[in-house]
């Protein structure tokens, strides 16, 4: 017989924190969400409940939204500010880099705001609700180009980019919070996170291959028109999407118990939290190897392969790699440990970069097989290092007693720009310090060298030191169990 909500959140109040072990039902999950019991009262559930799929692709569809965004930074935003609005490059890398002082604030502030938000959606979903419009306008504000003095063109770009990273962070901060409250059974957050990147991957598909093809469509020979009207279109599907994951997903994991404490403090028990340190380095490390090629990727087929006209394709051809990757992490973690499956992909993207090195110019048949693979070895640990993300929120609150979703997320995000800034500033400086002319249809041998370095053997390096660094991680699937019983009430 199942409970009505009344008496089942009257059974919850009576029995509190030390009710433990119990099967939850619909009733009871509507009944705490309503907030028919106090949040002091709440605790965590290490429920085991198989998510639906379409629960699975509501949360994916977050991050395809977020990734219409992101990957527009990481493959155009630079060529945009060099070649189509006309800002030096090594401005443009140190407005990159300058922004995250912006983050380095709002990021940690975000995530403390968010795991101190109540509402009847739960902590997590109501920024979703809320930033949807608001992070679609800051998208096209970025990608307009007013007629401007040199000096009111950096201006402008800077303060519309950090507008963009402002509401990237109201939008994307709880986004990956969420899905450490959706569930906290290991083998159904690989599941998640596996349909967010295949989802995402596909919201970069959208974004990348589609970019040019709306440039030229909507702007013609006006490329400043066309990159500002197709970011319109993708900021618009965009907000739908958000809007789509805040519907279709729910928050269940709580905390066991809420411990008042200020903002200082909480920053204070993160940087205590010596498996977030090293899964915060494993993020930097990830993201300044696939941020530095993408960031690259135009000017090595521009300028390496010698087809520019290639470059949709190409980026097409790494998506689908990604996607393929996705599919792959969930069968290969069943089976293997996730830490392992994790280092050993390491070792071989650390391999084929440095394979990538060596390749002649102009061959481009053997570079999309290159570039095929890399792409499908590099989305099957981003899964990975999510799930390892949420895991150093649990053990966080084992260890301390206190489950900072937000602030955690909020520090991994930030972690994850300064890699997208620090990969941006490496190339724009690069660049200009090889003697990049932009525009220029033939570039120096030593500029020429220094694209083919960026787009293989810097994120070579990154991959082969994410092998050391996850040497100390020690979440792995037993010490997990473990935690999980703890924090049931099991120890």
């Amino acid at each position: 017989m199942i409970e009505s909500p009344r008496r089942a959140s009257a059974a919850w109040a009576a029995s509190g924190p030390k009710l433990t072990g119990w099967p939850i039902d619909r009733w009871k999950e509507i009944a705490f969400y309503r907030g028919q019991i106090g949040y002091e009262n709440a605790f965590l559930t290490m429920d085991t409940i198989r998510l639906s799929a379409r629960e699975k692709i509501g949360y994916g569809l977050g991050d395809a939204a977020s990734h219409i965004v992101f990957d527009n930074v990481m493959f155009y935003m630079p060529f945009f500010y060099t070649d189509v609005f006309g800002l030096p490059a090594a401005f443009v890398g140190a407005m990159f880099l300058l922004a995250r002082g912006l983050d380095a604030v709002s990021d940690p502030i975000m995530g403390w705001l968010a795991d101190r938000t109540r509402s009847r959606w739960g902590r997590f979903r109501p920024y979703l609700l809320w930033g949807a419009v608001p992070f679609g306008l800051s998208c096209v504000l970025a990608y307009s180009t007013p007629s401007l003095g040199l000096t009111g063109k950096m201006v402008f770009a800077a303060g519309t980019y950090m507008l963009l990273t402002l509401m990237y962070t109201v939008v994307n901060i709880p986004y990956c919070a969420l899905g450490g409250v959706i569930t906290a059974d290991d083998t159904q957050r690989i599941s998640l996170q596996s349909y967010r990147f295949v989802l995402a991957t596909g919201g970069g598909m959208l974004s990348t291959v589609l970019m040019v093809p709306l440039v030229e469509w909507i702007g013609g020979a006006n490329k400043a028109s066309g990159y500002q009207g197709a970011i319109a279109v993708l900021a618009v599907v965009a907000a739908v999407m958000l809007f789509a994951c805040f519907a279709e997903t729910r928050e269940r994991v709580v905390p066991r118990q809420e411990k008042a404490s200020s903002f200082l403090a909480d920053l204070k028990d993160i940087a205590r939290n010596d498996q977030w340190r090293i899964v915060g380095g494993l993020t930097l490390l990830n993201i300044l190897a696939v941020a530095t090629r993408g960031g690259a990727m135009m000017y090595y087929v521009t300028h390496i392969l010698g087809q520019a006209g290639l470059f949709t394709a190409f980026l097409a051809t790494y998506s689908v790699g990604n996607i393929g990757g996705c599919l792959l992490t969930k069968p290969l973690t069943d089976r293997f440990c996730k830490v392992r499956v994790f280092v050993w992909t390491n070792v071989v993207l650390a391999l084929l970069s440095a394979a990538m090195f060596f390749v002649p110019l102009r061959q481009s048949a053997l570079m999309f097989a290159f570039i095929f693979i890399i792409g499908m070895l590099h989305q099957m640990i981003t899964p990975i290092q999510w799930v390892m993300m949420s895991d150093t929120v649990d053990y966080g609150e084992w260890k301390n007693g206190k489950r900072l979703t937000g602030v955690s997320f909020a520090g991994t995000l930030f972690v994850l720009k300064m890699g997208l800034a620090l990969s941006g500033a490496v190339i724009g400086i690069a660049l200009a310090a090889s003697g990049y002319v932009a525009g220029g249809t033939a570039q120096a041998p030593q500029t020429l060298r220094c694209i083919v370095a960026l787009f293989t053997l810097v994120p070579g390096v990154c991959y082969g030191l994410s092998v050391l660094v996850a040497q100390k991680y020690r979440l792995r699937r037993e010490e997990m169990k473990t935690i999980g019983v703890a924090l049931n009430g099991g120890a």
